[in-house]
């Protein structure tokens, strides 16, 4: 697996970005049985700049925890057919991997978050990389039972790194 990631804002949380967005992809990237090795960008910034894109992007004037910009489309989530009929629109041709997309995960959110739900900055970091890398699969929350897929998905993977929320050092 590829991760770029790229820290256009240095806001130290104690976490190691790289080695949590590792750990926590190569874990939904298994859980969801991906085929490919697969390739992810991460793009650690301040709440003005995700403010800005969420703006830009989405049409929301407000800053928010994570943005996720899938590269590959999906009928049904993680289901990779469609990437087998496209290859040449969602495997980079050197590496041949799966590029996935985009993560811009808010820093001060981070920090933010953590302190308002009783948790340390890497588990609400791990836990934004896990819903966001969902996004990227083709998960979504607008209905109340896709909600509660990516909830249980979402705890099960953390669950799994150990990295829960009563977990303060987390």
């Amino acid at each position: 697996m590829t991760l770029n990631i790229e820290e256009e804002y240095a806001l130290d949380l104690g976490v190691d970005y790289e080695g949590t967005a590792r750990l926590v992809i190569d874990r939904v990237l298994e859980s969801e049985k991906c085929p490919y090795e697969a390739e992810v960008n991460l793009l650690l910034v301040s709440d003005e700049e995700i403010h800005r894109m969420n703006r830009e992007f989405r049409q929301i004037d407000r800053s928010t925890d994570v943005l996720s910009f899938p590269q590959v489309e999906y009928t049904s989530p993680a289901d990779f057919s469609w990437a087998e009929e496209h290859e040449a629109d969602c495997f980079d041709p050197d590496s041949g991997e799966l590029v996935l997309g985009d993560i811009v995960v808010s820093l001060d959110h981070v920090k933010d978050q953590a302190a308002q739900y009783g948790h340390g900055c890497r588990r609400e970091f791990a836990f934004l990389i896990a819903h966001s890398m969902l996004h990227l699969l083709g998960y979504d929350h607008m209905e109340a039972q896709e909600a509660a897929v990516m909830e249980q998905k979402q705890a099960d993977i953390l669950d799994g790194l150990g990295i829960r929320r009563q977990s303060p050092e987390e």
